[in-house]
């Protein structure tokens, strides 16, 4: 097993590796926010191999597939000796209708569903207690924040999660938590095209000691060595990507131009554009990234952003680049350590 590096999630936890696995595509087609058909055996093969390649945890969620991205990473773990597992973090809080699996999920974090996604979740993965556990989305069901997350609080204290966190939180929400009990994680999009946390939950989570793993760090394929305007257009119809204003013009233009500008940068390191894409993520007040991989070889690209250190030229070229290609918001180079 190789050595990765690693970092502490937030206050007392887990040391993770600075990359991690991302299962959202493990999910397969047929659902809302669906990346299309994925075979299941390369889902279990790239797991395997990134957990063989030294990362440490898995990120997925209940809503992934409506289960089925929680059972796969089950079935990989399964293959996988105890003594050399990963930490599994998952997430709740979307209520999907499974007669009609296109419709987007609801939001819903009442303490009775928090219980009854957690329970499931367990079952699915095949674990006795959930490393992370995080709210995937903000409750838009009426139940008070205070509420949905005592009910995140209690499962820690009856060993059902060991951490709690919460995804696409903003500061405010951070704050209303903060004040019941220890916020572990955020987990907000982050890359050199959505960079609008940067400015607020980025110094939030730093003053707060709440670890901050991001999640699409090559903005979902785009910041990749082979992504094409063809490619997008030939998305599988129920590919989410085909419905984000990121992959139709002019964004598209914007972000592949801001793409190409990395190669050199690439070049350079010796290494994929896409690790460079994660690397620049690294380079943030963050403890580590999720980032996806539909088989072995797509690991194997990304895999390398781990041991990237860009200095002072690779930083203000990328800033030049954000600021002449005119794509997505948000500062654009890492504060000064």
């Amino acid at each position: 097993m190789t050595a990765l590096p690693t970092r502490r999630l937030g206050t007392g936890g887990p040391e993770i590796t600075t990359v991690g696995f991302g299962a959202w595509a493990a999910g397969g087609g047929g659902w809302a926010f669906a990346w299309g058909p994925q075979d299941d055996g390369e889902s279990v093969a790239a797991i395997r191999h990134a957990v063989a390649k030294g990362v440490n945890w898995v990120d997925t969620a209940a809503v992934y597939g409506y289960g089925h991205s929680e059972e796969v990473v089950g079935r990989a773990l399964a293959g996988i000796p105890a003594s050399e597992r990963p930490l599994v973090f998952t997430k709740c809080g979307l209520r999907w209708n499974d007669a009609d699996r296109m419709a987007v999920p609801a939001r819903d974090s009442r303490p009775s569903r928090v219980r009854e996604e957690c329970e499931a979740s367990l079952q699915r993965l095949g674990v006795e207690t959930i490393d992370l556990y995080q709210f995937h989305w903000p409750d838009q069901s009426g139940t008070p924040l205070e509420d949905s997350w005592g009910e995140m609080l209690k499962l820690v204290r009856e060993g059902k999660a060991r951490w709690v966190g919460v995804s696409n939180y903003d500061s405010a929400r951070l704050d209303r938590c903060e004040g019941l009990g220890h916020v572990q994680s955020l987990q907000p999009p982050f890359s050199m095209i959505r960079r609008d946390v940067a400015a607020s939950e980025l110094p939030w989570c730093a003053a707060h000691e709440t670890g901050v793993i991001v999640y699409s760090p090559m903005q979902s394929g785009l910041l990749t060595d082979t992504f094409t305007a063809e490619r997008a257009a030939s998305l599988a119809p129920d590919d989410w990507r085909r419905q984000s204003p990121q992959y139709q013009q002019p964004h598209l233009q914007k972000n592949l131009a801001l793409r190409d500008a990395l190669r050199p940068i690439a070049a350079k390191h010796g290494v994929s554009v896409a690790a460079i894409a994660v690397a620049w993520t690294l380079g943030w007040p963050i403890t580590a990234a999720i980032v996806g991989a539909r088989s072995p070889q797509q690991v194997d690209g990304w895999l390398p952003a781990a041991g990237v250190k860009l200095d002072a030229s690779d930083l203000a070229a990328i800033a030049t680049a954000i600021a002449s290609t005119g794509a997505g918001s948000g500062p654009t180079r890492p504060p000064v350590a």
